[in-house]
C-alpha cells in the first residue's frame, strides 16, 4: 500500500495551525466537528519523512477536546485508569491498534517499523489524548469508556463524526449519533 493523497489544502492548513507545526508524513483527515468541519482527529503514515517510525496512528487535533482531555488527566485520571480498567480489554485495544497500523505499512518494508499499541505504548494506558483519539475513529477505547463514565459531561464529544478514511482504515466503525449516545453514558 502506498501512502495516502495529500489533503486538501484548507485542510493542510488548520492541521498545521492546530498542530502549531507542519505534519512530519502522510497523513488523513479521519474526524470533523460537523457544524465547522475543523479537522479532530488525523490518521499518521506510519512513517515519517519515508522511514521514521510513527508509532502514533490517531492524532487528537480538536482544541476543545484536547483542552478537557488535559483536564482529566491533570486530575489523575491516568493513573486511575491504569488500576480501573480491565487490563485484557485495553491489552485488545492495543494489539487492535497495532494491527491497523501494521496493514498500512508496505510489504517488503526493510529497517524499523513503528512499535507498540495506541500511541506507541506496549501495555498500560498512554496519555488520554491518544486513547481518546482512538475512541473517536471507531476504537471502542476502553479507558476513555471508563473516562466518560467516571467523568460525566467532561467531554465535547457531541457533534463529532469520523469518516470517511482513506485507503487501509476503512473498516473502522465511524463514530455515528448512536455512538454518541452511548459514550454519553
Amino acid at each position: 500500500m502506498t501512502a495516502w493523497p495529500d489533503p486538501l489544502p484548507a485542510d493542510a492548513e488548520a492541521v498545521a495551525r492546530l498542530l502549531s507545526r507542519d505534519p512530519e508524513g502522510p497523513y488523513a483527515v479521519v474526524a470533523r466537528r460537523r457544524e465547522t468541519g475543523m479537522p479532530a482527529v488525523i490518521a499518521c503514515w506510519p512513517f515519517m519523512g519515508g522511514s521514521t517510525p510513527m508509532p502514533t496512528l490517531f492524532w487528537l487535533l480538536d482544541p476543545t477536546l484536547a483542552r478537557e482531555v488535559s483536564v482529566v488527566e491533570s486530575a489523575g485520571a491516568v493513573r486511575a485508569a491504569r488500576s480501573a480498567v480491565d487490563a485484557t480489554e485495553l491489552a485488545e485495544a492495543h494489539r487492535r491498534y497495532a494491527g491497523l497500523r501494521e496493514a498500512l505499512i508496505p510489504a517488503g518494508h526493510a529497517g524499523a517499523g513503528p512499535s507498540g499499541g495506541i500511541g506507541g505504548t506496549r501495555t498500560g494506558v498512554k496519555c488520554l489524548h491518544a486513547h481518546m483519539a482512538w475512541h473517536l475513529v471507531g476504537g471502542g477505547d476502553p479507558v476513555i469508556t471508563w473516562a466518560i463514565g467516571n467523568f460525566p459531561g467532561a467531554f465535547s464529544l457531541a457533534g463529532l463524526e469520523a469518516g470517511p478514511f482513506p485507503p487501509g482504515l476503512e473498516g473502522l466503525d465511524p463514530l455515528s449519533s448512536a455512538a454518541e449516545a452511548r459514550q454519553k453514558g
